[in-house]
C-alpha cells in the first residue's frame, strides 16, 4: 500500500485533465487525501480549462495547469504551447513524486504519468499501460468510481462531499450589485440556458417562460447564466446573442444576467443561488459542489453516473432523452417540490 511510507512523508500528485464537471467530482478523492495525510504535499495537475474548480481549494499545496493544444489562445504558437508543457514536467520532477493519481481516462495520461518520474502511480484496473497500484473501479456516480482510487492509500468509507470555493470579493461585489438590481428579493433562482450536447438544449422561448412563471411567486429575484462567447467561437461555443436576446425580452422582470467571463465568475454567482435550473453539465456539478438544490435536464446522458451528488434535486429526462420534450408544467412542478 502508498500508505505504508507514512503520513508525513508523501508527495502525492492527483492528475483530472477533462471536463469541469469531472474535476469537481475528484474534489471527494482530493478530500480525503488530505485528511488522511495532513502534513503531505499534495498537488493537482490539470488544464487550463478546469484549473479555476480547485482555486481556494485549502486541501491543496499546488495546482499545475497546462494548456490543451485545443484551447490555444489567438497567437500562441505550437511550439510555444509544447515548450510550456516540456517545463511544466520539469517542474513536476522536481517535486520527487512518490504517487500520480490518475483520475479519468488514466489510459491517455498514463504516459505522462511515466514522464513525471514518480515512484508508483496509481489508477483503476481499466487503465492500461501497467499502473505501480491498480484499484479495481467503483460503480455507479462519477463521484464513487474516482473515490475508489482512495483505496490504493488505505482510505474507506463513504467519499465526501465536492467542494468548490468562491471567491469572496467577487461574491461581496455581486451580492451588492443584485440588492440595488432587485430590493427586496428574498430568494434567488439561477438559470443556466447553455449546455454542450444538442440533446441536452432547452428551448430559449421556454426558459423566457419559465422565468415569467417564476416571477409570478413574488419576491423572487433571477440570475441568468449562460456559456460565454459567440457561437461561433472555434474553441468555446458560447451563447452571449441567445442571453442577450433572452434578456432584453424580460428586461420588465426581476432577472439580471451574469456575465461570467471566467469560472470564477460563474462559481460566486452560483454560490448566491437559493435554487438552480440547470441541464446537465459543468455548471450542474459547481451548484451541487455548493450544496444548491437543482433542477437538471438530461438529455442524451447517464444520469445514474452523472446526477448531482449529496444534494438534493429533481432530475427530468424524457424517454426520448432530448430536453425539447419536457415541458414548462414538468420543471416548475419539480421547482415545487424542492420547495
Amino acid at each position: 500500500m502508498p500508505a505504508s511510507r507514512g503520513p508525513s512523508k508523501q508527495r502525492i500528485l492527483v492528475v483530472r485533465r477533462d471536463n469541469i464537471g469531472d474535476l469537481v467530482c475528484t474534489t471527494p478523492l482530493i478530500s480525503a487525501l488530505r485528511q488522511r495525510f495532513p502534513d503531505a504535499w499534495l498537488g493537482a495537475l490539470v488544464n487550463s480549462y478546469n484549473a479555476p474548480v480547485l482555486q481556494g481549494n485549502p486541501d491543496l499545496d499546488e495546482v499545475f495547469a497546462y494548456r490543451k493544444l485545443k484551447h490555444r489562445e489567438l497567437g500562441d504558437s505550437l511550439l510555444a504551447c509544447l515548450w510550456a508543457r516540456y517545463r511544466l514536467i520539469t517542474a513536476l520532477r522536481r517535486e520527487a513524486l512518490d504517487y500520480v493519481v490518475l483520475a479519468g481516462n488514466a489510459a491517455r495520461a498514463m504516459r505522462l504519468a511515466r514522464l513525471l518520474r514518480p515512484k508508483g502511480v496509481v489508477a483503476g484496473t481499466a487503465a492500461g499501460g501497467s499502473p505501480d497500484v491498480a484499484i479495481e473501479a467503483g460503480k455507479g456516480h462519477e463521484v464513487e468510481i474516482t473515490f475508489s482510487l482512495a483505496r490504493a492509500f488505505g482510505i474507506d468509507g463513504p467519499p465526501p462531499a465536492p467542494s468548490v470555493f468562491p471567491g469572496q470579493t467577487v461574491v461581496a461585489r455581486m451580492r451588492s450589485e443584485l440588492a440595488a438590481r432587485v430590493p427586496g428579493a428574498s430568494r434567488w433562482v439561477g438559470i443556466h440556458i447553455s449546455a454542450r450536447k444538442p440533446s441536452q438544449r432547452w428551448p430559449l422561448e421556454r426558459f423566457a417562460e419559465l422565468a415569467r412563471e417564476i416571477a409570478r411567486q413574488g419576491n423572487v429575484g433571477m440570475l441568468l447564466f449562460w456559456s460565454p462567447g459567440p457561437q461561433t467561437d472555434p474553441r468555446h461555443p458560447g451563447d452571449d446573442e441567445k442571453a442577450q436576446r433572452l434578456g432584453l425580452e424580460l428586461r420588465n422582470l426581476p432577472l439580471v444576467p451574469v456575465p461570467t467571463p471566467n469560472l470564477g465568475e460563474l462559481i460566486a454567482g452560483l454560490s448566491l443561488c437559493d435554487r438552480v435550473i440547470c441541464s446537465d453539465g459543468g455548471a450542474m456539478h459547481l451548484a451541487a459542489a455548493l450544496a444548491k438544490p437543482i433542477v437538471c435536464l438530461f438529455g442524451q446522458s447517464d444520469a445514474a453516473r452523472w446526477h448531482p451528488w449529496g444534494v438534493p434535486y429533481e432530475l427530468l429526462q424524457p424517454a426520448s432523452r432530448d430536453v425539447r420534450d419536457i415541458g414548462l408544467g414538468d420543471v416548475l412542478a419539480a421547482l415545487g417540490r424542492l420547495g
